[in-house]
């Protein structure tokens, strides 16, 4: 009660927001590492003063500060006990280009894919590139020392940071840049505490005996990706310790970069910049048949003017056949490739580069290593990169609860001992039963190297300890670093007194104590480390929650395991601009609270911690999936593949029984039954619908915001309107029988849609064919009424049984009806066989035309030759499920059509969600991202298109225009 109190004083002292409740607390618990500290309170601290005054308050309390930008940190720097200080929310201004001098100046929450595409029109841009550079921040690479891809050709964070403005532990603020020896000289004279640094660390190394115990000691100079520790290694090179003509300035930011915020808080960070790769770029996919084949090639393959070189395993690239997103980025794998090498040269010209690419090849051709050199150019490079970068995430993808753990993945050694050190590593870990993971940075000596273990199980925690003490001890024979980019966090630093000396180590403990005398700054990384083997996201032979639930969540042993799928990558944290649609509300609101990551793990939390029956029925839970659109983009997008949508089906089903359902949850989730009543009155229903007093009223008794236009209801379902013209459809020799499922949405408000798709499909010689189905149970589901959502699910199942196969199949108009039959109805069906049967013959109908173009049976001379530009918008569940490209196709078939897809993500509306009066705004935000204004865009001439009804509603009241579905555009272009 008093720490609340003094919590709560605190707030009220802040210009930007504090949180001290159950939810936040869980969300901030974990990052990307093994390890959960529930921490005292949640920071986003508005201004410098803000962070002064959490840092007066922490010294006073005796409690801690957790610096943290994204939160992907990999060895658990994020984690602890103090107050987590996210500066993600307001620390993100690009302060100053100077693009004379090639530098910027930025805040710590500024995005290093966000900043480089501010850069690109001056030519420049920030080297070090991350496997998360589309949502890691400055800050959080600063502090880790982050490397990346380009670190062969444009270094560390550590080479571009020139100056740090940062605030000590005392609340003073100092700014760190390079010294003149008479400048550090006089920052010795100071008396106070940054004089109480510069003394404390001139009288550490200037004594040469320590000077050659750091070289003895240290990883090989010619490692340049190292995190061991404080960098002492860096700054002995400079005056006044070294002796060199040549030696650079002292600077302290070489201290401070890969200091985990140990030591200082960073508002503002200046950045050395390099000018933009050459524009004409190759990449050589190397493929080898055994591991040993690679790591020799290396060598060979740095001798040449590499910008990257990158290694996968046959582990990760036979895990991203799973993954939908990523099948795509794998289609220039040849065979079976134990690894794969990919090699990336650059030019200013395509005739060099040529030149490059046949040397490099002709290096390989008959070495016997490589058994294949597959040349990559444009944009199928950023693929294979991409592949690479999902290896992290993809990772966590193992079903079940071994999985690929963080603790030795991040060694380096100089590139010479990279095969010898492999070699041996491989057998190590033949000794513990292990087939290790290899990938990432071959050509900077440092590979990504995981055991596979279950840390639920006591041994296997044991075998966490004993295999990354017995490699630290290998890395040390090599003289390497046990940390080439991803810091020591808690998972190493245990290690670096046996990696650097104790001697060296006492220096470290010096360092941190003149910086930090009361352990304000992230305690238990680097020095005085926590135990790697302790506070671990799960506690060891825990009693297993057993969690019955109505969706099947078999395949991934439970949704306890669907939740802990999630590893804290943080993909869910990409912008628009970044491509994809994960995570829509994330990306309006840029809330932690309302990515994918904090979705399954507040439901990892509630449902292992908590002492309810019921152990769904937590408002945190609820507030946490309040802002999910159950998009289903999780589910693609994310390495790890976790079906958020999914899971907030089951969590809403479960809560709703222990505390009810809301008139709005009811009439939203029997929309159909309501839209079936209107129908019979349709005049009197649109009239009722769309009159100002009556709509308000009706607006207002359901909860649904005002600025919205009701559905208006079809003058005559598309059920009564197929019975009326079903003898007219009769085709004596047709092509193919189909099946239309006539879903809730097409049958009472777009019969006319329902009605183009029949012509459509009979004026190409289809025999179509409509049966009495029931609603698809959409609504339901997305209102957590999944009995009833299971009946329609059975009953739709077992009139399909005899009916849908490889010659009848089943196609959909409304992509969020028909793709649950690929879907939900695989986690709700009883008879599953029989719904996996129907599932694959199940199809949006843009799919099964483009596949009747493809065997020749449609062809464009069947349409008109005159000319139109379409601007086409994808339904959610359509990109997730299925792909856009059916969609362009079919639009691209006319001769004269030029179709180009809107590069949106979700539309914001997302069924009932965008109709609720307290998400609207989100709604919007989130419309406004991209599609809005691509709409608004695009001239009155140019057609919208968009085959979702939810995205045509959103697209009308947003925007003001008239989207129209691809099958009436097709419909219409019929000669």
């Amino acid at each position: 009660m008093a720490q609340n109190i003094r919590l709560e004083t605190l707030k009220s002292q802040l210009k930007g927001e504090l949180y001290f409740d159950d939810l936040m607390r869980r969300l901030y618990a974990t990052d990307a590492s093994v390890y959960r500290k529930l921490p005292l309170a949640v920071a986003y601290p508005k201004d410098d003063a803000d962070i002064k005054t959490i840092i007066d308050f922490a010294r006073s309390n005796q409690t801690s500060l957790i610096p943290r930008t994204a939160g992907t940190s990999l060895a658990g720097q994020c984690v602890g006990e103090g107050i987590v200080v996210d500066v993600s929310r307001h620390f993100t201004r690009i302060i100053d280009i100077d693009a004379v001098n090639k530098t910027v100046t930025v805040q710590p929450g500024v995005i290093r894919d966000e900043l480089n595409n501010i850069l690109k029109p001056y030519g420049l841009f920030f080297g070090p590139n991350t496997s998360t550079s589309n949502r890691c921040m400055i800050g959080g690479m600063v502090g880790n020392n982050s490397s990346g891809t380009t670190s062969i050709k444009y270094g560390v964070t550590r080479d571009k940071v020139l100056a740090l403005k940062t605030i000590l532990s005392d609340g003073s603020s100092v700014e760190f840049k390079a010294l003149s020896e008479k400048a550090f000289h006089e920052k010795l004279r100071l008396d106070n505490l940054e004089g109480q640094i510069y003394s404390t660390v001139f009288k550490a190394l200037a004594p040469k005996e320590n000077q050659e115990q750091i070289i003895e000691q240290f990883p090989k100079p010619s490692i340049h990706r190292r995190n061991t520790g404080y960098a002492i290694d860096a700054l002995i090179k400079s005056v006044p310790f070294s002796d060199d003509d040549s030696a650079p300035h002292f600077n302290m930011c070489q201290l401070l970069s890969g200091s985990e915020g140990t030591l200082a808080f960073t508002t503002e960070i200046k950045l050395q910049l390099d000018d933009l790769p050459p524009p004409e770029s190759a990449m050589v996919a190397l493929h080898f048949a055994t591991i040993e084949d690679c790591l020799k090639a290396v060598k060979t393959a740095m001798q040449h003017n590499l910008h990257t070189c990158e290694m996968m395993d046959s582990t990760i690239l036979n895990l991203t056949k799973h993954n939908k997103t990523q099948q795509e980025n794998r289609q220039f794998i040849i065979g079976t490739p134990a690894a794969i090498l990919m090699c990336e040269l650059k030019s200013v010209d395509q005739e060099t580069l040529q030149t490059q690419i046949e040397h490099f090849v002709n290096t390989f051709k008959g070495k016997d290593l490589s058994y294949a050199e597959v040349v990559l150019e444009g944009e199928d490079i950023d693929k294979a990169l991409e592949l690479r970068k999902a290896g992290l995430g993809l990772l966590g993808n193992m079903i079940g609860d071994k999985k690929a753990v963080a603790c030795i993945e991040d060694t380096a050694v100089a590139l010479e001992d990279l095969e010898p050190y492999i070699s041996e590593f491989t057998e190590l870990m033949r000794t513990y039963g292990q087939n290790a993971v290899y990938y990432a940075h071959a050509g900077a000596g440092e590979l990504h190297l995981r055991p596979i273990l279950d840390l639920k199980q006591a041994k296997d925690v044991e075998l966490f300890r004993q295999i990354t003490t017995d490699v630290a001890k290998l890395v040390k024979s090599y003289n390497g670093s046990m940390s080439g980019e991803h810091g020591d966090g808690i998972v190493r630093a245990e290690f670096i007194p046996f990696m650097i000396g104790e001697a060296n180590y006492a220096l470290l403990k010096q360092i941190k104590t003149a910086f930090d005398p009361n352990n304000v700054f992230n305690p238990g990384k680097i020095v005085e480390a926590y135990a790697m083997d302790k506070d671990l996201r799960y506690e060891p032979e825990r009693k297993e929650p057993q969690i019955k639930t109505l969706l099947d969540f078999s395949g991934s042993m439970g949704i306890l395991r669907e939740a802990e799928k999630c590893n804290g990558s943080g993909d869910c944290r990409k912008l628009p601009e970044f491509g994809g649609t994960m995570c829509p509300s994330y990306r309006a609101t840029r809330e932690e609270k309302d990515t994918t990551r904090a979705r399954a793990n507040a439901l990892r939390e509630f449902l292992t911690h908590s002492d309810k029956i019921n152990r769904f029925n937590h408002e945190e839970l609820k507030e946490v999936f309040d802002l999910c659109l159950s998009c289903k983009a999780c589910a693609s997008e994310c390495p790890s593949s976790v079906d958020v949508a999914a899971l907030k089906a089951e969590f809403q089903y479960q809560y709703q029984k222990a505390n009810g359902v809301s008139l709005r949850t009811r009439l939203f989730a029997h929309n159909n039954k309501l839209n079936g009543l209107g129908s019979r009155f349709p005049k009197l229903t649109n009239a009722i619908f769309s009159n100002l007093i009556t709509g308000n009223i009706i607006k207002s008794l359901a909860g649904i915001a005002k600025k919205r236009q009701l559905p208006l209801v079809s003058i005559k379902s598309l059920d009564k309107a197929y019975q009326k013209i079903k003898n007219e459809l009769v085709i004596n020799n047709y092509i193919k029988e189909v099946y239309i499922f006539n879903d809730e949405f097409t049958n009472y408000l777009d019969t006319s849609i329902g009605l183009d798709a029949i012509s459509l499909l009979t004026r190409l010689n289809y025999k179509v064919n409509i049966i009495q189905n029931v609603e698809s149970g959409r609504a339901m589901i997305s209102q957590g009424y999944l009995e009833m959502a299971q009946k329609h699910c059975n009953q739709n199942i077992a009139l399909y049984k005899d009916v849908i196969s490889t010659d009848t199949p089943l196609i959909g108009i409304e992509p969020s009806a028909i793709l649950t039959f690929r879907d939900e109805y695989l986690k709700l069906a009883d008879d599953m066989d029989t719904a996996k049967s129907i599932a694959s013959n199940t199809f949006l109908i843009e799919e099964f035309i483009q596949k009747e173009i493809e065997l020749g049976h449609i062809k464009a001379n069947q349409f008109t030759t005159e000319e139109k530009v379409i601007k086409f918008h994808g339904h959610c569940h359509q990109k997730a499920l299925s792909n856009q490209k059916s969609s362009f196709d079919i639009l691209n078939l006319p001769k004269n059509y030029k179709v180009t897809i809107i590069p949106s993500g979700c539309c914001g509306m997302a069924g009932s969600f965008g109709y609720e009066k307290e998400h609207y705004d989100v709604s919007m935000a989130v419309g406004e991202q991209t599609l809005f204004p691509a709409v608004r865009k695009a001239s009155e001439n140019i057609i919208i298109a968009a085959n979702g009804t939810s995205c045509r509603h959103q697209i009308k009241d947003g925007t003001g225009r008239m989207a129209q579905h691809p099958i009436t555009i097709l419909k219409e272009a019929l000669l």
